[in-house]
């Protein structure tokens, strides 16, 4: 059966956003869909920033040295590169390509993303993605926990006829499950689409759900809007999201396919928190500011 044979409503694409090249971390660039002064966030995601793709010298590869989160989930996802994970709960981890980091930082906790030493002695091209996906009221507080899959963990499908390859991160994408748990109903899939192939995903109804693309052009909706390298690619109301590739393009179209269920709660943030109010904001500061949240030892 082809993959664009599924039955519903499609959901039109509502906008396209291109993104801002912006600076985190140690000083890494970063191209940024959101949040930026065109669109603040996608309930319930708050930030999704690309990582690269650059080249580093050797010696000269940077990260996000030690800092705070507190209300949400991070989602690192490295497609080249490699970095190492270390938090103030006793966590760490390396995340390689293809592998997927998951941390819900829930109550608070300190953390590092730094390039391994390996990959900061020899250079070479790091690129990546980290999501932000808010958490409800009920589990700003959990106690913080860390998820690392390898590559060969994550489930890898693709159509049958072969133009159409999806990495199920989250949710579910032709048939093949994801392994991830997650806090809110959601899917992440990385699709790799090549000419001529076609994508008709489902998702339910409730969902809000956007795409990002990072690599060659594709065609959106029922109107076949196209979205660019760096476009976001807001979708509306719907239960199907479509989109193809022109059989005479020169290049494959990779995009994450990103929706949720929304929260629909009031929203505090500022810096590396994430809360319900602003009273809870300035809590997390000051818990963060006496130690409560630990510290890197190791």
């Amino acid at each position: 059966m082809s993959v664009s044979i599924i039955k519903g409503t499609d959901r039109p694409v509502s906008t396209v956003i291109p993104s801002e090249r912006v600076s985190e971390g140690g000083g890494f660039i970063v191209r940024r869909p959101f949040p930026t002064r065109r669109l603040m966030d996608i309930d319930p995601f708050l930030v999704l920033d690309e990582m690269g793709p650059v080249e580093y010298a050797p010696g000269k590869a940077i990260g996000a040295p030690d800092h705070p989160h507190r209300g949400f989930e991070t989602v690192t996802y490295v497609l080249s590169g490699e970095m190492q994970h270390k938090d103030s709960r006793g966590h760490s981890g390396i995340i390689g390509p293809g592998d997927v980091q998951w941390m819900t930082a829930g109550a608070g906790v300190v953390h590092s993303e730094m390039p391994t030493p390996s990959f900061q002695s020899s250079g070479g091209r790091m690129h990546g993605f980290q999501l932000w996906v808010n958490l409800p009221a009920r589990d700003k507080m959990i106690k913080p926990r860390y998820q690392g899959f390898e590559a060969a963990s994550l489930p890898v499908t693709t159509s049958e006829d072969g133009l159409v390859t999806a990495r199920v991160i989250a949710g579910e994408a032709l048939g093949q499950d994801a392994v991830i748990e997650t806090r809110s109903p959601m899917h992440y899939v990385d699709y790799t689409v090549k000419p001529g192939g076609r994508v008709a995903h489902a998702l339910p109804d409730d969902y809000n759900v956007f795409a990002y693309v990072f690599q060659g052009d594709g065609r959106f909706g029922p109107a076949e809007r196209i979205g660019h390298e760096g476009d976001l690619v807001r979708f509306g109301e719907g239960d199907v999201v479509r989109f193809d590739v022109p059989r005479d393009a020169a290049d494959p179209l990779r995009l994450l396919l990103i929706g949720g269920r929304p929260l629909r709660e009031p929203v505090a943030r500022y810096g590396p928190f994430v809360m319900n109010t602003e009273a809870e904001l300035r809590q997390a500061f000051a818990d963060y500011q006496s130690g409560q949240m630990g510290s890197i030892e190791f």
